[in-house]
């Protein structure tokens, strides 16, 4: 893991200990010694006005231990087809049992499990229908896909001292091969057939992933006042067709490894937007990328790769850019400190362990990695939904 980058001091909290931090760690220390005294357990769930707080962060503890079953609840009902068949009509126990090939006392407990969730609830005459977290799942493919993809680093996680000892070694870092070094070469002819599956599976798993993303840069980035846009490693070509579709009048060029764009030139036509896409190969790491684009995209990709490879990507599209030209960099980015912890950080960061290539990176160190590279002004945006991305731009100046 020696390829591995460790977070800078400073990144995700203080760098250094001023007056106020030195009196706050005191104070801290103290704190910790006290909650964790049996005796304030007991005098916090007896008296009234502190019974709420001791109650909630028993629940979250437990919501902590438990988050396995919640996992395997959500895999089971997405593998047996639950939330599709319940948007149909709400269904009794006796039926889902018939359909599912299971006892009914065993998928009760299953659908109950999931009732507690929030994915399904209780209806009439004793059925089952969608719940308010269940509904989303019954039309969105990519949520869908992603929960089953997970189920890799459920595995790999079976054994989670071992796995932060040989993190590379599980299934997650199978699936992805660019992380491993392991595209074929970018000299040889376009693989078809079983050396295009692992290509086609993953970027395929990125475009049904990438609907949420896509939106929230549509929705808070403005394309309008460009004329030709290139999106960096953009797989399949789900944003592409996304911006084709919205600014019919924008020229659109799309840049990744000749295997993937071999899968991305099917998804094009299949949509009809074959002439609308210009598809160029090559590497973002070492090949000069085309100029001509006054708006670059860089979607879900630094957080793939070491600091040294994402200088290496910004310094690329700061070349291809004109003087005025803009970068649009959009994916997860860990909370700083002083913003208020978010669960999903936990999940990105043993995501990209597995995957064995990148980091989650706050939004301050990836403006500071766009400075570096030459990047004058760069503008961290306010999007609606940032558990999905979070959206930097940067001009050239």
């Amino acid at each position: 893991m020696q390829s591995l980058d460790v977070a800078p001091v400073g990144a995700h909290g203080p760098a250094q200990a001023s007056w106020w931090e030195a009196g706050r760690e005191s104070v801290q220390r103290r704190l910790d010694a006290w909650f964790s005294d049996p005796d304030l357990y007991r005098w916090a769930i007896a008296n009234p006005l502190t019974r709420w707080v001791t109650r909630r962060r028993t629940e979250k503890l437990f919501d902590l231990m438990a988050g396995f079953v919640h996992s395997q609840v959500l895999l089971s009902c997405v593998r047996m087809g639950l939330f599709v068949r319940l948007k149909e009509e709400p269904q009794t126990l006796e039926a889902l049992a018939q359909q599912a090939h299971i006892e009914p006392p065993a998928l009760q407990r299953l659908l109950l499990a999931a009732v507690a969730l929030g994915l399904l609830e209780h209806r009439s005459k004793g059925r089952f229908g969608l719940g308010p977290l269940g509904a989303p799942l019954a039309r969105q493919d990519g949520i869908a896909a992603m929960i089953e993809h997970n189920n890799l680093l459920y595995q790999d996680l079976l054994q989670p001292v071992e796995f932060l000892r040989d993190a590379w070694g599980g299934s997650m870092a199978g699936y992805w091969p660019y992380a491993h070094g392991k595209m074929p070469a970018l000299g040889a002819a376009a693989p078809a057939g079983d050396a295009l599956e692992p290509v086609a599976r993953y970027s395929e798993l990125m475009a049904s992933s990438q609907n949420f993303v896509l939106q929230e840069i549509l929705n808070s980035y403005p394309l309008a006042g460009h004329r030709r846009l290139m999106d960096v490693g953009g797989g399949k070509g789900r944003f592409i067709s996304a911006v084709a579709r919205q600014y019919p009048g924008l020229e659109l060029t799309l840049f990744d490894l000749p295997p993937v764009l071999e899968v991305a030139r099917n998804a094009l036509q299949v949509s009809g937007l074959q002439g609308r896409v210009k598809l160029h190969p090559g590497s973002f790491l070492s090949d000069t990328l085309p100029s001509g684009a006054d708006v670059i995209t860089l979607i879900r990709v630094a957080h793939d790769h070491c600091d040294a490879s994402v200088r290496d990507i910004l310094g690329n599209i700061f070349q291809a850019l004109p003087s005025g030209g803009t970068l649009v960099l959009a994916e997860p980015m860990a909370q700083v400190a002083g913003e208020r912890p978010q669960p999903s950080d936990a999940y990105f960061h043993y995501y990209l362990l597995a995957m064995g290539a990148g980091r989650l990176r706050t939004h301050a160190e990836l403006a500071s990695l766009m400075r570096d590279s030459g990047f004058g002004a760069v503008t961290l945006l306010n999007n609606a939904m940032p558990i999905h991305a979070r959206i930097l731009v940067g001009t050239k100046t």
